[in-house]
């Protein structure tokens, strides 16, 4: 197979740039932008070497996992522009029961349950199957956004922070092709939602009811603290809200999430 848009991305004017191999989609994706690409672009390619993660952490994909990012070139805030994290969350969430319909119906109970872990990663069975980050950056007058998505199809990388899983260990049998193609119509839905920002009380409002550890005991490792207390929500500019022992609420903008036991464990 090759890596195609699905009829919603292609009608809604989406274009794609596809690789056999390279160093880094979000780098692919931000030098077009640079170049003066205007149009929202997919990247992706069937091996990346070079791609790094949130903190700088190295992302690599071998062939079999997906790797991709999109770009828009908009008039917003850069803040607004973080808030696309969360409908990269909802639009892999969503790519991922469609294409896990099949495991679903032949697995059952033990089907793959996906969860969407603040920031921005999506979980399977409390394990991180997709990481998402977005960048930003200034490009004439306008803000270049590029969301870089990474899912582990075939394979899983050992000796991260948190312990990770791919589809094929979850007894999903697909490819990243597949995956990709009802990802980039499931942008179109959550994009649309969006609205440039203006959606985006309805993109948390369905963020909420797929959320991983809502209520329950949570650490966060911001790099220069440690924040512990309940995961109460997330607010109207995708903070988390965590709620400490003495009653208040905490807002954080960014940082490593442990949940429940590993809270105290994790967080140091």
């Amino acid at each position: 197979m090759t890596f195609a848009l699905g009829p919603r991305a292609i009608a809604a004017g989406y274009k794609l740039a596809a690789f056999d191999q390279v160093g880094s989609t979000n780098t692919e994706a931000m030098q077009h932008a640079r170049d003066g690409g205007q149009q929202p672009t997919w990247f992706v390619a069937a091996e990346q070497t070079a791609g790094q993660g949130r903190r700088q952490r190295a992302w690599i994909a071998p062939r079999g996992n997906l790797a991709c990012s999109i770009l828009e070139v908009m008039d917003v805030a850069p803040a607004v522009a973080a808030t696309l994290g969360f409908v990269a969350g909802l639009s892999q969430e969503a790519a991922l029961e469609q294409v896990s319909v099949e495991a679903a119906l032949r697995l059952g109970p033990d089907r793959p349950r996906y969860a969407l872990k603040w920031p921005n990663d999506v979980l399977a069975g409390g394990a991180k199957l997709v990481g998402i980050n977005v960048l930003a950056e200034a490009v004439g007058n306008r803000l270049a956004v590029v969301v870089g998505m990474g899912t582990n199809v075939v394979a899983a990388p050992e000796g991260m922070p948190t312990p990770a899983v791919s589809l094929a260990a979850l007894g999903v049998q697909i490819s990243a092709e597949e995956l990709f193609t009802a990802l980039t119509d499931a942008w179109v839905e959550f994009h649309g939602v969006w609205d440039n920002g203006r959606g985006f009380a309805e993109i948390r409002r369905r963020w909420l009811e797929r959320a991983a550890g809502l209520g329950d005991k949570v650490a966060i490792n911001t790099g220069a603290a440690t924040i512990e207390g309940i995961f109460d929500t997330i607010d109207e500019t995708g903070c988390l809200i965590v709620r400490t022992a003495d009653g208040r609420r905490t807002p954080v903008a960014a940082g490593d999430v442990y949940f429940g036991n590993a809270a105290s464990a994790r967080a140091v």
